[in-house]
Parts: C-alpha cells; sequence; structure tokens
C-alpha cells in the first residue's frame, strides 16, 4: 500500500517531501512519553488520482484508539505500544484496508500510504448511464491459504519484493532457509565460522543483517534458524527502498526478511 512519494497536482501545489519532512518535525511531547511509546504520522492519498484523502479514520487495532485526516489528508497518532501493530484505514468510499507497522520505543514513523476507491456504481434513476452486459467469462485464482497469510497473499499479488511459496519450496527440495533464498536478486550467502551460513543482502555494508519479521513478528534470533519444513512462505526485501511500510522499522536498511510459518507463532510461555 505504501509507495514512494511522487509530485502531485494539489490545489495549493503542496510537495509531499516537504509535507512529510515538516510532520517528521518533534511533536513536542513530553520526553517521557517519547521514550516509551511510539508516534505514527502520516499522509492518506486517493491511490489513482494521487489527491489526499479527509476524513480518514485510522484506528489502532488493539485498542479502537483513532486519528482522522485533516483537509490535506494529514493524521498523528500519539502515544502507541511498540511493537508490531496493526491499524485499519476506514473511510467512506473506500474498502476497508489494514497494515502491520513495527514500531520501536520512542520512534516517530512518518509514512505515505494510499487507497484504493471502491469500484464506482451506477445512481439508480441516471438517464445518461449506459449499462452494457458483458458474456460470462470463467475465472479462476489460486486458493487462499487463509486469513492468516492474507497479508502474504495481497502483496505476493503486487509484485513488490521477491518470494517463495511452499510450493516452490518442496518442488525444488530445498533444505534450508538459506536454501531457499540463495540465488534471489540482491541476496548474498556468507559461509563459514561456527555461525555456519547467514543470509545478508548484496547492498548491505558488512556485518549488517537483515530483520527477520516471523508470522508479523520480529525475531532475528528464531528467524534465521526456521525449519524449512515449517515455511508456508517467504518475502525478501534486498533493501529500505524495497521495504513495505508496514515493516520499515529501524532495521529495514539492511533488508528485511518475512518468514510465514505453517502453524503460526508458538504459544506465550507459562511462568
Amino acid at each position: 500500500m505504501t509507495k514512494p512519494c511522487r509530485r502531485t497536482g494539489w490545489p495549493h501545489v503542496v510537495a509531499f517531501a516537504s509535507l512529510l519532512a515538516a510532520l517528521a518535525a518533534p511533536s513536542g511531547a513530553p520526553l517521557g512519553a517519547q521514550a516509551a511509546f511510539a508516534t505514527l504520522k502520516g499522509v492518506v492519498t486517493d491511490a489513482a488520482t494521487q489527491q489526499p484523502v479527509s476524513g480518514v479514520r485510522v484506528v489502532i487495532a488493539a485498542t479502537g484508539r483513532y486519528a482522522t485526516t485533516d483537509s490535506i489528508g494529514v493524521f498523528e497518532l500519539r502515544e502507541i505500544p511498540s511493537g508490531v501493530i496493526r491499524f485499519f484505514f476506514t473511510a467512506p468510499g473506500y474498502p476497508r484496508t489494514s497494515v502491520v507497522l513495527a514500531l520501536a520505543k520512542g520512534e516517530t514513523m512518518v509514512q505515505r500510504f494510499e487507497l484504493e476507491a471502491a469500484s464506482a456504481e451506477v445512481a439508480a434513476g441516471d438517464s445518461t448511464a449506459k449499462v452494457q452486459r458483458l458474456p460470462a467469462a470463467e475465472v479462476t485464482a489460486e486458493p487462499s491459504r487463509g486469513v492468516r497469510y492474507e497479508d502474504f497473499e495481497r502483496r505476493l499479488k503486487t509484485g513488490r519484493g521477491q518470494y517463495v511459496t511452499r510450493e516452490v519450496i518442496e518442488e525444488r527440495a530445498y533444505n534450508s532457509l538459506v536454501d531457499a533464498v540463495r540465488g534471489l536478486r540482491g541476496v548474498a550467502i556468507e559461509c563459514g565460522g561456527s555461525r555456519g551460513c547467514l543470509v545478508r543482502m548484496a547492498r548491505a555494508l558488512p556485518g549488517c543483517y537483515p530483520q527477520y519479521i516471523v508470522d508479523g513478528r520480529p525475531d532475528n534470533f528464531f528467524g534465521p534458524n526456521v525449519a524449512v519444513r515449517d515455511i508456508e512462505g517467504i518475502e525478501v526485501y534486498a533493501g529500505a527502498s524495497d521495504v513495505p511500510g508496514e515493516f520499515a522499522g529501524t532495521d529495514a536498511g539492511c533488508g528485511v526478511v518475512v518468514i510465514w510459518t505453517r502453524n503460526g507463532p508458538p504459544p506465550p510461555r507459562k511462568p
């Protein structure tokens, strides 16, 4: 959903770069609050027209707390708990859209979001509207992997990033996560020492390793060691410019590897 900023044709000729830079300025919240929570600032535009969308409700899914975009599509949400947080975007004329972002303590994340309008309907009683009946057509689609993988499947359709599905893993008989991503564009494999082979992005500096997201949660300990038999899908983003907004946290500069397991995250340990 998040795309690189482009200059738009707003009536007041406001450049996105300048607007986002202004949003990134300190909000004036107490230092203690800044350290304990995160802040999300953003601009919401229409994906087709690139015009700002006012009146969009940006909701924190876990708490229901929300902010509403102003006349130029700008909003700000403060005191957000750190971690991987899901947000809902709702507005008249647009289907509800969800975004998952990884927020660090004290972080102020500035993003641009785009909404795709719902299909226009012909108004009843419009004498100028012409309706053309189309011939029946057979539509085929890949079966869904389930609700838990809806974000993975949505990004898979966009073509942004690189993907390895369970079908490819089984077809090519990969033995490890390293085997599954070896050969992808922009991926380098480092082998040697007691750590074995590690995934690193070719554009990253030496010693700069990717952020791992496992089933929607940052996990740099378990991520590199997920058994390939447990993997349903892999997303690989080789650089910060490739990373979707929902994963654009503080560690995205070294690339991001998103892993979706077949069984979901393990249950929390009981004390």
